[in-house]
């Protein structure tokens, strides 16, 4: 059973994202736009507080994870692993390949709307959705929210 206020975010989620290709572009394009969005941070050094490097990607991957943490803790610990992942990755990756990841992360999400949905993203009226698309998918993966049982048909 989810907390309230976590129900309560998913559903105003789901309510735009009822296009079953959306959804299906938004399980490719949230994965991208969390790594791009970690890696272009891990750029940004905050300097090497004892003797560890750290970079504005941790201070963001922490502060996400904490909130996360406050609406489901297994939800929170998963997602905040999860994104940890992204770490290393981001370490390896080349610039370029960053900027591409973002460049189609980002257009895979619009199209979602723009082709499938036909109504703007849900950060753009509320911006903490961008934090809880990430944690919706995830919820939906592991089966912590239920698929929606009547959703309009796609093109």
């Amino acid at each position: 059973m989810l907390k309230p206020a976590l129900e309560a975010y998913f559903v105003e989620y789901d309510d735009d994202h009822r296009s079953h290709m959306n959804q299906l572009t938004h399980q490719v394009a949230i994965p991208l736009i969390v790594f791009h969005v970690l890696a272009m941070l891990s750029w940004i050094s905050l300097g090497a507080p004892f003797g560890y490097a750290l970079n504005l990607a941790h201070v963001v991957w922490l502060a996400a994870t904490l909130f996360y943490l406050t609406l489901d803790v297994r939800l929170g610990l998963l997602i905040g692993l999860l994104m940890a992942v992204c770490f290393p990755i981001a370490a390896v990756t080349p610039k370029l390949v960053v900027v591409l990841v973002a460049i189609v992360g980002w257009l895979v999400q619009l199209a979602g709307h723009i082709v499938w949905e036909k109504r703007q993203p849900a950060f753009l009226e509320n911006l903490l959705q961008a934090l809880i698309g990430p944690l919706f998918f995830v919820a939906k993966l592991i089966g912590l929210w239920p698929a929606r049982t009547a959703t309009v048909t796609s093109h």
